[in-house]
């Protein structure tokens, strides 16, 4: 099993410093969540509120840098740890800004980076960038295998039912495939990531419960689909104390491969600290849960 330190929430100059400890630390990724903005007057429900109103549950000067900015910094300063975002709400963009950033982003870091991607929640967003929101999910299916072509190097040509593009070359082009895992447990999310996606990541983090019906009914979409014997990623992160044994369980009854965990975003950081003091807490935190769990797993 593969450990990914998340550092969504996280203030944005601590995020590189962070993936630096981690890539010492023996992590195998780091993971990073995605939006552009907050919009003041939210008519949008997010899907997994459970306040009334439908708020997300972070505030609105919750800081959002672009992971793509972020990704590309973290590379120059590190060596082994891979990139993940989880997820990135690519059908808010266009498909070419999409296939520029994420394909220059897996340059600079030489192959280590994985789209997650996900449809998204904030109509507001949508209208902002100019992207239909009421297509987004017809228009990720089709984003998808458009991606891959355009990440192949050489002239390419691509014709879907959303997108159309005539032959074109986009260069630098990555010298490996791009991972590409769905985000989401609703069903259309999971025939997605069954369908057309090298893996699935989970919406957030459940109790070990929910965790497995989840799992279940992924496995169930993979079976629909015919894939349940092809490789497959899939990232977990729960709602629970961290433990080896559980883990252990969730990698052998249902194929999990990869943890998402967060030591750096729940360590206890006094706000009177200065802010390398409290740099320095959460990469203690992270170092922690390196040698008291993954060091454990091995």
């Amino acid at each position: 099993m593969r450990f990914h330190q998340a550092v969504t929430f996280l203030p944005t100059h601590h995020q590189v410093a962070l993936a630096r400890a981690a890539d010492d630390q023996g992590y195998d990724g780091i993971y990073l969540s995605d939006h552009m903005f907050s919009p003041r007057d939210r008519q949008s429900r997010y899907t997994y509120s459970k306040a009334e109103d439908g708020a997300p549950g972070w505030e609105a000067d919750t800081e959002w840098p672009d992971v793509w900015c972020v990704i590309s910094a973290m590379a120059a300063t590190t060596k082994r740890v891979r990139f993940t975002t989880g997820v990135y709400v690519a059908p808010a963009r266009d498909l070419i800004t999409v296939a520029k950033q994420v394909g220059t982003a897996a340059v600079l870091s030489s192959n280590r980076v994985t789209l997650g991607v996900g449809v998204g929640w904030c109509k507001e967003e949508f209208d902002a960038t100019g992207q239909d929101f009421s297509t987004r999910g017809k228009r990720l299916d089709d984003m998808i295998p458009a991606l891959r072509a355009l990440w192949s190097g050489g002239w390419v040509e691509y014709h879907g039912p959303q997108y159309d593009l005539a032959p074109l070359k986009m260069e630098p082009s990555p010298t490996a495939p791009i991972p590409i895992i769905g985000g989401g447990h609703s069903a259309p999310a999971l025939r997605r990531a069954s369908e057309l996606c090298d893996g699935w990541v989970a919406a957030g983090a459940y109790t070990p419960d929910e965790a497995r019906q989840y799992l279940g009914l992924l496995h169930e979409a993979r079976h629909r689909a015919g894939r349940e014997s092809e490789p497959f990623d899939i990232f977990l992160s729960l709602w629970t104390n961290p433990d080896v044994d559980t883990y252990r369980r969730f990698e052998e009854d249902y194929g999990v491969t990869d943890m998402l965990s967060a030591p750096a975003m729940v360590a206890e950081v006094d706000p009177s600290d200065s802010p390398d003091a409290q740099l320095q807490t959460r990469i203690d935190a992270s170092a922690r849960y390196a040698e008291e769990v993954m060091q454990k797993m091995q």
